[in-house]
């Protein structure tokens, strides 16, 4: 039996009690078509045959065009790969997502691979990142992981160019789609991919990798991650030692809009003003600038004004899809954040940060003067090296949970930092 197969044998014992469990409550039906946000886009982004037995099998690979914004990448690949879709239990769904490889040959034990969770890009297929590419800030992240001698894999997440609605901002099938990935990854051919990796994300992409990093140990044990590095994160943790009030957001539009209300509830169609109908058409077919653009032209200065019910009336039928349990992760964890964040202000992610290592992990979480929401991905990342070189060649990085300070109100944002718009 050669080694291809020897491993394939092994992840499918290692994952069998998952696959056990995802088909006993695989009762659900899929949404699928226009109002789940699904769009042509290619032939490659649906997969036609009967899915696996098992999530993360690379169903089939094609080669991109190296993204301008990464010269460090020598080779680019999109993927589709098998994944549970823990929203709507309908059993396996095809995800989609893509692989960069650095210049020139992988080190003998292959590369370490990072697993990259993207922020907020949209709901429709349109907007998944290994079609319609990245945006300047996250090329240019991933590419300085590339010179780094990093493999990265970013998946688009479930219904992110795959098939069915993206359940935006749901963890638990967020970090699937990010553990599956890297499966995916890790068996495109032997001595590629490292033993060695790696967990990243940013504000959406935050708590995929946190939801990804609560999952792993018995969703994916034989994954060998041996830490996360997650910026500006939107998790909560309603049983943490930091109570805050919900946070009420355009952003939570966008979790309505695609599986965020309870089965048992209404239609997010009927909980809309006529602004928020218009909104909701433009969500299911563009992307964040186009959404943007929509609400700025219909003069929407919250999110009130896009529902018909109150907020507390709200809270009854939605799913709160950013709540984590405070669970112990088998790995260290590094958190930034900036001062200067509006869009999650610094006392959310300090709650974040707390309640992590109130659950006894290893925990650094470090803040960023003058710098935004966007800002500190680049900002913290010459930090978030030192952690994960820390991981792969020493002890470990250790924690500072014993210093951690509340911080105030957002201050002023650095003009003059990189990619510091927000």
């Amino acid at each position: 039996m050669n080694l291809f197969r020897i491993a394939n044998f092994a992840r499918i014992c290692l994952g069998i009690f998952s696959v056990m469990t995802a088909n006993a409550s695989a009762a659900g039906t899929l949404p699928v078509g226009p109002d789940a946000g699904d769009r042509e886009l290619s032939a490659f982004y649906r997969w036609p045959e009967a899915m696996p037995a098992q999530p993360g099998v690379l169903l089939r690979s094609e080669t991109l065009a190296v993204p301008p914004q990464m010269p460090a990448a020598g080779q680019a690949l999109r993927l589709l790969y098998s994944s549970t879709d823990e929203r709507w239990h309908s059993g396996l769904v095809p995800v989609s997502g893509a692989l960069y490889l650095p210049v020139g040959q992988p080190p003998p034990q292959g590369w370490p691979l990072l697993a990259w969770a993207h922020g907020t890009l949209g709901i429709a297929d349109a907007c998944a990142p290994s079609w319609a590419g990245w945006r300047e800030r996250d090329g240019a992240y991933i590419n300085r992981w590339l010179a780094r001698g990093f493999a990265v894999v970013a998946t688009d997440y479930q219904g992110l160019g795959g098939p069915g609605p993206h359940p935006y901002t749901f963890w638990q099938a967020e970090g699937r789609s990010v553990l599956d990935a890297i499966r995916a990854a890790r068996s495109i051919r032997p001595g590629l991919i490292a033993n060695r990796m790696f967990l990243a994300g940013q504000s959406q992409g935050g708590g995929a990798a946190l939801g990804a990093a609560i999952l792993a140990g018995g969703y994916a044990p034989e994954l060998p991650i041996r830490g996360a590095v997650v910026t500006a994160p939107n998790s909560t943790f309603p049983h943490g030692p930091i109570a805050l009030p919900p946070r009420q957001s355009n952003t939570l539009f966008l979790a309505l809009a695609s599986g965020g209300l309870r089965e048992d509830g209404p239609r997010v169609e009927d909980i809309l003003t006529t602004r928020g109908l218009e909104l909701l058409s433009v969500a299911r077919e563009g992307c964040s600038r186009d959404i943007t653009r929509k609400s700025k032209a219909l003069q929407i200065d919250s999110f009130a004004e896009l529902l018909t019910i109150s907020p507390e009336a709200l809270m009854a039928v939605r799913i709160p899809s950013t709540d984590m349990p405070q669970a112990s992760i088998g790995f260290p964890l590094f958190i930034a954040t900036g001062l200067a964040d509006q869009t999650i202000t610094p006392v959310r992610q300090y709650a974040v940060a707390t309640a992590l290592c109130a659950a006894g992990n290893p925990v650094t979480w470090r803040t960023y003067e003058g710098l935004g929401h966007d800002g500190v991905l680049h900002g913290s990342l010459d930090d978030a090296f030192a952690f994960v070189e820390a991981q792969l060649d020493g002890p470990g990085h250790g924690s500072n949970c014993s210093t951690l300070q509340r911080p105030g109100p957002p201050g002023e944002r650095d003009a003059a930092a990189s990619f510091n718009d927000d």
